[in-house]
């Protein structure tokens, strides 16, 4: 069975969605249908999936910047640059990049188009975040990171699609787990605490099972751990988490919808 033939095009798909909302080419009727529907119940949908992507891109940057060289990235999405590998191996062309998705349109794109440079190197597991066994245990991953260094693990816009009975605390404590002190972990999540009551209500109708929305204290919740250390300022907003650093100017949180945190694992 090729990757092709096993992409159900009539049911929507996050990945997919997501490429849409970021102005990609890379989705279907479904998925625009989806993302309509999505924005007619929170109209600034496209801007909420470019502010999360903007904080993955000041994430890597932090990480690559505390010496991390190499990162797994989950929930990567159909590639849209800067990737993840770009912004690494700009900061040491010999960083290193495993990409999970569980998408088989996105492996397609990834094969042709996450290379990244001669000296690093960049590979992508179909995978999905709620085995994170089958991820550790991986020979892509084991070929091309070594677990004993410290790893940038990125969950940028991931978290809402795991539900309560998924367990995602988990699900988060297997990979951590797996992680060795100095490692870095950077998650966001859509969150109902900027929205008027009515329009998350509406929001959650039309995700029905696909979402779980958390406060700030609600994914908070999800990472304490005695061997992580939040990074200031926190949990906050990812319009907010270090906005110096973000295109200007910032929009309202209320736009967005959306919060961020990176931890340290300090064992």
């Amino acid at each position: 069975m090729t990757e092709h033939s096993r992409i159900d095009t009539s049911i929507a798909h996050p990945a997919r969605r997501y490429d849409y909302l970021l102005g990609g080419k890379d989705n279907f009727e479904a998925d625009r249908q989806s993302a309509h529907e999505i924005e007619k119940r929170h109209p600034t949908a496209r801007l909420s999936a470019l502010e999360n992507r903007f904080f993955m891109h000041r994430a890597v940057r932090f990480m690559a910047g505390q010496g991390i060289r190499q990162f797994l990235d989950i929930g990567t999405g159909i590639p849209t640059s800067p990737n993840t590998h770009e912004i690494a191996q700009t900061a040491d062309p010999s960083a290193r990049i495993v990409y999970v998705d569980n998408d088989p349109l996105v492996l397609v794109h990834a094969r042709a188009l996450l290379t990244g440079t001669e000296a690093g190197r960049t590979t992508y597991l179909e995978a999905d975040l709620r085995d994170p066994q089958a991820i550790l245990g991986s020979q892509e991953l084991k070929d091309t990171l070594d677990l004993g260094e410290p790893v940038g693990l990125l969950l940028i816009a991931v978290l809402h699609f795991i539900r309560d009975d998924d367990d995602p605390v988990a699900i988060l404590n297997t990979l951590i787990d797996a992680l060795p002190a100095g490692s870095l972990v950077a998650a966001s999540c859509a969150t109902p605490e900027y929205m008027p009551a009515e329009q998350v209500a509406a929001l959650r109708a039309v995700m029905e099972r696909q979402w779980r929305d958390r406060t700030g204290d609600e994914l908070r919740a999800l990472f304490a751990r005695p061997d992580l250390e939040l990074v200031g300022p926190g949990v906050q907003s990812v319009t907010r988490w270090w906005a110096e650093d973000a295109p200007q100017p910032r929009p309202a949180i209320e736009s967005v919808a959306a919060n961020g945190l990176v931890a340290r694992v300090v064992r």
